[in-house]
Formats: structure tokens, sequence, C-alpha cells
């Protein structure tokens, strides 16, 4: 083999290197623009964004607060006859107003820290 037979079959395939990447990059920005267009046949479709009459208004007396409140759980019930309660005999665990409304403070020395493994009650 001559050397311009080498640099000639280099070159060709070089320029199929070229025309390949070409070719596939053309592909890619073809499926993009058709992507695009399909979301804004999808968009088109959907219902309209909410007008600002249907957003929610504040209430005549102002706004919401938040209401405090110390709770405690309602007791469970008690078997009868000492036999043990099934799940579909209980029902769902609530809560009432308790009868101490102070909210209860941490005392310094009372206890260690979270997971601490600290005195504890001194």
């Amino acid at each position: 083999m001559s050397t311009t037979t080498v640099v000639l079959a280099a070159t060709s395939s070089e320029v199929l290197n070229v025309v390949a990447a070409f070719v596939g990059g053309l592909i890619i920005a073809g499926a993009l623009v058709w992507a695009v267009q399909f979301g804004m046949r999808v968009m088109d479709r959907e219902l309209p964004h909410p007008s600002p009459e249907d957003h929610p208004k504040m209430p005549e007396g102002g706004p919401v607060h938040e209401m405090r409140e110390m709770r405690e759980p309602d007791e469970l019930p008690r078997a009868e006859g000492g036999e043990r309660l099934m799940p579909y005999q209980l029902r769902h665990a609530g809560s009432r107003t308790g009868k101490d409304q102070r909210r209860k403070r941490w005392l310094p020395g009372s206890s260690g820290s979270f997971g601490s493994g600290g005195l504890g009650h001194v």
C-alpha cells in the first residue's frame, strides 16, 4: 500500500464520521422540536388556569389564628371478663382538652439531654 492510499482511506473515514455526527445531531434536534410542539398541544387541551375570583378569600373576621391548648388522650375501653380487646372493637384514638392548660417546661437539672445518656433526674 502506498502512502496516498492510506491517507485517502483515513480521510474518507473521517468524512463519514463527520456526516454521521451531523445526521445524528439533526435527528436529536428534530426530536426536541417535536417534543416541544407535542407539549404545547397537550397544554392547549388542558383546563385554563383559575381566575382570581376562583381563589379562596379571607374570612370576614380577618385571618384565622392558631389556637393552642394542651390535649390529653381518651381512655381505651376496658375489656369485659378479662378478655383482650380485638382491633375491630377499638375506636380511633381521640383526645380531649386537658384539665391543666399550663405548658410543661424543662427544669434545669431534671434530666439529661436527648439521647446523651446523662444523669437523668437528680
